[in-house]
Parts: C-alpha cells; structure tokens; sequence
C-alpha cells in the first residue's frame, strides 16, 4: 500500500502541471483587451497599461508566465487581482462557505442516494421502485435553478420554512435546503446506480451462500451487498466533491452565498484572469486527491483488490 501510495502521488506531479498549464493557456490566451473598462468608458492612458504590463509581466512568453506563477504558487503566493488584492484572501474568504456547503451537499445525496437506492434495489418493480425511478428521472431533466428557484420561493417565500437567502454566519441549518439543490442531480445518479449494483449482486454466489447458511437478511445486506455494491457510488461521490464545488455558481447564487463559484462569475466579468486561474488550480487539486482517496477507499470495500 505504501508504494501504490507513493507511486500514485508522483503521478499526480505531471497531472497536475498539464492541468494547470492548460488551464493558464486557456484563460490568459483569450482574445481582447485585458484592461477594458479598467478605466471607465475611456481607454486607460498608456502609462497605467505599461505599468501594469510590467508589474504582472504579461510582456513575457506565456510559459515564462506561467513558469512564474507556479514558482510562487509553490510558496503560497496566488498572485494579485489587478487593483491588489491578493487572491489567497479572495479563496480564504470564499472557499470555506463553498466546501461547508458542497460537503452539505454530498451528505445529502449519499444519504438519500444510497438509502433510495438500497430500497429500490432489493424490491424491484414495486411500487417505491417506480417512485424512485419516476422522480430521479425529474430531478436529472429539472435546471438546478428551477429547482432552486421553486424551493426557495415556495419554502422560504410562501411557507416561511426557511430564510430565502443564506446568512453570513452560514449555519448548517441554513445549508439543507441549498445542499439538496446542489446535489439534487448528482443524487438521483447515485440512486440509480445503487439500485443497479444492489440488484446485480443480489444474484452474486456469495450472497446465496451467506442466505443459505441462515445468516440475517440484515447482516446479509449490510455486511456482504452493500459493502460489495459500494464501490460505483464510492467512485461517484469521490469526484462529486469537486464538482459540486466548481458547480455551485447557480447555487450560490439563489441562495446569496459568497462562494467560489460568485467569485468566479465575478472574475469573468471584470476580465480578472489570474482570480479564475487560481480558483480553478484549487479545484483541480480537489479533483486529484479525490481521486486517490477514491483508490484507496476501494482496497477498504473489496478485499479482492490489493495494491502493490
């Protein structure tokens, strides 16, 4: 386990160099005048362009650019949005309010995913079966902001349940409705995908086996078919994280959350490329050891599976 472990987190070196390079390529190769509206509705005077060109050396070759920011990405410095603010306080300031409410959200969906799931798998074509079904399928066609919309409207507009718009205190309390937004498509996935697993390995032998030595249906199902059935919605839920992190935007939104996804919205509107590239290489980080926790999660659920 300690060389896949070692051998995995070398990997991610290059993954994430290509990423990144691809990702400041794409971002500061966009055509058009970074420094319009800087100014207001005249062209800024030739003396702020060529102070600004020099300090944020946008004069350099793009891989000199970007050798640059990496080399004090490595000691923690993610740069300055162009009136000066440095963009770690930007992230610190953001960043939290989007994990606390993507982690609210992906407990929501597994909880709700995997117990949907479960019933549905082990009592086929009932009636629950085809609730579940029908539903799922509403909440992957239905906008995420539709659903928002509606909920927030009837909930926190009509029936008083809930605050329209998350506090600056951002309470757990406040996040349930927001998370279920968020996850809400991811959840119906992890529901039909439980469902298969769960109705797939029913007919596995082992499960035969356990039922005819007179094992309890509940031991049967938590110890041997769900543990088994895991892995598909384990690899769901691993890359769930970072998406519903760089997929909060609408959320947040609705909701009058102070995110990365607002922060990013932001970024693109006033043309702040190095804010939308430094966000983006925190999510890609999310991504990566999600992945590998994902990995390593898998040895835990099947023991058939050893890495050497």
């Amino acid at each position: 386990m300690g060389r896949y472990l070692l051998r995995r987190l070398l990997q991610l070196i290059p993954v994430f160099i290509g990423t990144t390079f691809l990702i400041y390529w794409l971002v500061w190769s966009v055509p058009g005048d970074p420094f319009a509206g800087k100014c207001g509705e005249r062209p800024c005077p030739d003396s702020y362009v060529n102070m600004m060109t020099e300090k944020f050396k946008l004069d350099e070759p793009l891989w000199v650019q970007y050798g640059n920011y990496m080399q004090n990405l490595f000691q923690g410095d993610f740069g300055q949005t162009w009136s000066g603010r440095p963009i770690g306080d930007i992230i610190a300031t953001a960043y939290p309010n989007t994990l606390k409410l993507a982690v609210v959200a992906l407990a929501i969906e597994a909880v709700i995913g995997l117990a949907a799931g479960v019933l549905t798998g082990l009592r086929r074509n009932g009636f629950l079966d085809n609730l579940v079904l029908v539903s799922t399928l509403f909440m992957i066609a239905l906008p995420v902001f539709v659903i928002g919309f509606v909920l927030q409207w009837v909930l926190g507009v009509q029936w008083h349940i809930i605050k329209p718009t998350v506090s600056s205190e951002m309470r757990i309390s406040e996040l349930i409705v927001p998370g279920f937004v968020l996850g809400s498509a991811s959840m119906a996935y992890i529901a039909r995908v439980a469902r298969t697993s769960i109705a797939e390995n029913r007919r596995a032998d082992y499960v035969r086996t356990a039922i005819a030595k007179g094992l309890p249906m509940r031991r049967v199902v938590g110890v041997h078919l769900l543990r088994n059935s895991l892995i598909p919605v384990v690899t769901l839920l691993g890359t769930d994280l970072g998406a519903l992190m760089g997929g909060a935007i609408v959320t947040e939104g609705i909701f009058g959350i102070n995110g990365i996804g607002r922060q990013v919205f932001r970024a693109i509107v006033t043309k702040e490329s190095a804010t939308v590239v430094s966000i983006v290489v925190v999510l890609v980080l999310v991504y990566l050891l999600m992945n590998l926790l994902v990995d390593l999660l898998y040895a835990a659920l099947d023991p058939r599976i050893r890495y050497e």
